[in-house]
């Protein structure tokens, strides 16, 4: 038995049960037991919860979408880990337990330059901001690049990975202090949309051109303001909807500004292109290794203050990831 904040009904984090006797699944010949450090809480954690994700898993279940731990044992059959080696895990739920058991297939080394914290968060962000930057967008040098939600956990991701990439970035927000955030990712341009309009701002650091690319994490209101903010031949990525409402964009602006829109679905990229994901996966430990790119990690939970975590991010007051400690 282990502790575990488990979902038994579904609901809102109020709902959630922190157990002290959660079964752990017996080892099987290729699976590893990881003793649970950190785990990066995800918007879709915040959906899964209440039913409304795409993958539900049968109640009663763990949420968590990945961890980062320490080896305590492995299968009979295991030959790629070791007791006491560093590892992640994505396993899309689970993670929000003391110990967890998975394939050894499905685990990674925790990049060396990273805290166990740090790296906890690391894999569904920057995963799906690198996909959809490099494979959906394949953004170039000197190209200009919107970022929406650029405080939140993907969106910072595509701040630091857009200049990382030899973008320009203007990065997207509803408060300074998140701007503020955004600038020390090394975004080239802010813009408040709580206080600024989103189009007009655009077009004025633009002079008039738009923008190459526009990464959406958000949905509702702002979406179809960064549609009509496209430069010709723009690529605008469908990456999720934070905010609640699936806007409704109207297709004759794609024919007016010769762009796309260009879906970024990172689970099941994975599953398709397997090649490519661990091609992105080695770019992306040698730029952690090499301090090219650092984690944002501002709020900090123990899992015993699993409702406040859950709050930092439906009300959209976390900077860069959400991450319990164990």
């Amino acid at each position: 038995m282990t502790r575990a904040l488990v979902c038994r009904e579904h609901g809102l984090p109020d709902t959630l049960d922190l157990t002290a006797d959660w079964a752990v699944p017996d080892l099987g010949p290729n699976d590893v037991l990881v003793a649970t450090k950190a785990a990066g809480l995800n918007f879709p954690d915040v959906l899964i919860i209440q039913g409304k994700y795409q993958f539900q898993p049968d109640l009663p279940f763990v949420p968590g979408g990945e961890s980062a731990g320490v080896v305590e044992a492995v299968g009979s059959e295991v030959t790629r880990w070791k007791v006491g080696d560093e590892v992640l895990q994505m396993g899309g739920s689970g993670a929000f337990s003391a110990q967890i058991v998975v394939n050894e297939h499905a685990l990674l080394p925790k990049p060396k330059a990273l805290s166990m914290i740090e790296a906890a968060g690391i894999g569904i962000t920057y995963f799906t901001s690198y996909h959809a930057l490099v494979q959906r967008a394949n953004i170039q040098p000197g190209e200009t690049l919107l970022v929406l939600g650029a405080a939140g956990g993907v969106g910072s991701t595509a701040v630091e990975l857009g200049k990382a990439l030899g973008a320009k970035v203007i990065a997207a927000a509803s408060s300074d202090d998140k701007l503020e955030l955004c600038r020390q990712l090394g975004a080239d341009e802010v813009i408040n949309y709580a206080t600024e309009d989103l189009k007009a701002r655009v077009k004025e650091l633009t002079g008039g051109r738009g923008v190459d690319v526009v990464y959406d994490p958000v949905g509702g209101d702002f979406s179809e303001a960064a549609v009509r903010s496209m430069a010709w031949q723009g690529r605008f990525l469908v990456v999720g909807f934070a905010s609640g409402p699936i806007p409704s964009i109207p297709l004759n602006l794609t024919l007016l500004k010769g762009c796309q829109i260009v879906g970024v679905f990172w689970g099941r990229f994975v599953g398709e292109e397997p090649e490519v994901h661990q091609q992105n996966i080695a770019t992306l430990w040698e730029w952690f290794d090499a301090g090219k790119i650092k984690p944002v990690v501002t709020d900090v939970f123990p899992i015993e203050e699993y409702e406040a975590g859950y709050a930092a991010m439906i009300e959209r007051r976390a900077k860069g990831k959400v991450i319990f400690t164990f």
